[in-house]
């Protein structure tokens, strides 16, 4: 049974995956960057000041602050994807596929500034007279009643690529390895209970917050987010420094095998091209719409503002934190070893270059990573079925959520990253469809924020 759904989840995220979508993401993000004419990059400072509070307004409508809703935001992407996920990419893909994300990320930046403008831009109330944001509300709100249908296609693709399945899997996996075999408290051939229990210790973790909604996921998420990040760079800049005489070799292996793919497998550049970008968008999610779900109960008046908040997340997802962990595993050469397990590879990047510490450090980073990411897609998987079936039956999500755990402790990581990634792609074509038919509402709208700017308005 295990074995044909794992069938079943690989022609669907194939199916999904192919060159019309990479089209509509890639293709969609540099029409958004040629149409603003790079308006949300030549705002980056700015959106560092709107990061550090200095236009928020307690009394403004939504839920969480600026910083919060980033961190919520990031806490949902800066996680395994950003560890397994670009290890997965330069095993099935080669180092040409880093490149790729970066391509993806770089126009992903513009991407978000759209979707999370409409996202602040077109609000509704709820079912139960509250404030709220998201794909699902730009497209019933912004173009009209007769799209529902495309609305409840991303709710319904939501509910299921916001399981934490993968992340459960990932983290049960980094245990295992990490901790209980080479201690001997469980066999490699023999860990189905072990993993069980390890499952239902996240299980219990998870509850604990998930249960108290945004406002608690957004507190915890913006004390956990900066931490992890400094831990985790602060590790590979470590490893980085030991192996610094290759490193200017290998940043150019990136961008040569992206356009030759002498070192992926099947050596075929539009399969490097494919791999990039669905590691890039299970990364940052840039298009894919989860983001204007978190962004989308922000505290603001301004939709703009939250979209210069919101583009500043596949920078710090992509650029920096996905590049840290591929250059990790590339100048140890563990990608080398052919081994397409995620965690295992990186734990194998981090144990060459920093000893036996390197893992446990790892495994601190990842316990993080991991954590931060179950807590804020639960969020993501109430505000679709509240969307679908009202306010009232919203938390049921959660029950369905942290069972689902369990799912994700026991069963193999290619059935997992094929349910996500192809849910991921379905969610894509509603997000990316709202936001090219609306991106004229926004250009309007950034052009009257960035004016009064100029006036002194805005101070």
């Amino acid at each position: 049974m295990l074995s044909t759904l794992e069938v079943i989840f690989s022609e669907f995220s194939s199916f999904m995956w192919g060159t019309p979508l990479v089209v509509l993401l890639v293709g969609g993000g540099i029409y958004f960057m040629v149409y603003s004419r790079m308006t949300p990059y030549r705002y980056f400072f700015h959106a560092i000041n709107i990061l550090r509070g200095k236009y928020d307004d307690p009394n403004d409508p939504g839920d969480i602050n600026h910083f919060e809703a980033l961190s919520s935001a990031l806490a949902a992407t800066i996680g395994f994807g950003n560890i397994s996920g670009v290890a997965v990419a330069i095993a099935t893909g080669g180092p040409g596929a880093v490149f790729w994300m970066w391509v993806s990320a770089f126009v992903g930046i513009a991407t978000k500034f759209f979707t999370c403008t409409l996202a602040i831009m077109y609000r509704s109330k709820d079912s139960n007279g509250d404030i709220q944001g998201g794909t699902m509300y730009m497209i019933t709100e912004g173009l009209g009643k007769k799209w529902k249908p495309l609305a409840v296609l991303f709710a319904v693709a939501g509910m299921f690529g916001a399981l934490p399945v993968f992340q459960a899997n990932q983290l049960t996996q980094a245990v295992r390895d990490i901790i209980l075999i080479p201690n001997g408290l469980t066999e490699a051939g023999n860990h189905f209970w072990s993993d069980l229990m390890t499952g239902l210790v996240i299980l219990v973790v998870v509850g604990a917050v998930i249960f108290g909604g945004i406002k608690r996921i957004g507190k915890v998420a913006s004390k956990m987010v900066p931490a992890m990040v400094v831990l985790y760079v602060s590790c590979v800049l470590v490893i980085l420094g030991v192996h610094f005489d290759v490193l200017g070799t290998y940043l150019w292996l990136i961008v040569e095998d992206a356009f030759t793919a002498q070192a992926a497998l099947g050596g075929a550049v539009g399969t490097i091209i494919i791999t990039g970008v669905r590691r890039a968008a299970f990364s940052n999610e840039a298009g894919i719409g989860t983001a204007t779900l978190a962004h989308g109960a922000a505290k603001t008046k301004e939709p703009v503002r939250e979209g210069l908040v919101a583009m500043m997340g596949p920078f710090i997802d992509t650029i920096v934190i996905c590049t840290m962990t591929a250059l990790a595993i590339l100048v140890t050469d563990v990608w080398k070893t052919g081994d397409q397990n995620g965690i295992t590879l990186t734990a194998s990047a981090f144990e060459e270059a920093l000893g036996p510490i390197g893992v446990h450090l790892l495994m601190v980073s990842v316990t993080i990573f991991a954590a931060s990411s179950l807590f804020t897609y639960s969020y993501y998987g109430t505000k679709c079925l509240g969307f679908l079936a009202g306010v009232k039956r919203k938390k049921w999500y959660n029950l369905f959520y942290v069972a689902s755990i369990l799912l994700g402790a026991t069963a193999s990581i290619s059935a997992i990253i094929n349910l996500i990634d192809g849910m991921y792609a379905v969610m894509a074509i509603p997000t990316m469809t709202v936001a090219l038919l609306l991106s004229p509402k926004v250009m309007e709208a950034a052009k009257d924020y960035f004016a009064r700017m100029e006036r002194k308005e805005i101070l």
